[in-house]
């Protein structure tokens, strides 16, 4: 297993700070519009996983885990260009607006 598998597991298992059920979360999300942003996915996605745990043999428990983190991993440096909108919430248009490729405007 991956040292960051491990700290993944180990991080999303933290008790310190309380978090939402899945349920509430959706809620959050769908109130917000954010139900289509691929991150807040993943964190519904490893909220209902943190909670069907203790009802998952660890071995599946932990290859669901693995998937989720492969998945996460895929998405890339998404946020590359977003910082505002992905890190804040807050969402702010470019500056330059560029035409759609093969339009007039197209250079």
């Amino acid at each position: 297993m991956l040292a960051c598998d491990i700290a993944l597991a180990m991080a999303f298992d933290s008790a310190a700070t309380p978090q939402p059920s899945s349920e509430e979360l959706a809620r959050y999300l769908e109130q917000r519009g954010e139900l289509s942003k691929p991150w807040m996915l993943h964190m519904l996605r490893l909220t209902k996983l943190k909670e069907a745990k203790d009802a998952m043999d660890p071995s599946e428990y932990m290859a669901r885990l693995a998937e989720a983190h492969a998945d996460l991993m895929r998405l890339g440096e998404f946020w590359k260009g977003r910082e505002q909108e992905v890190f804040t919430g807050r969402y702010s248009p470019p500056q330059l607006i560029e035409p759609l490729p093969g339009s007039a405007d197209d250079r």
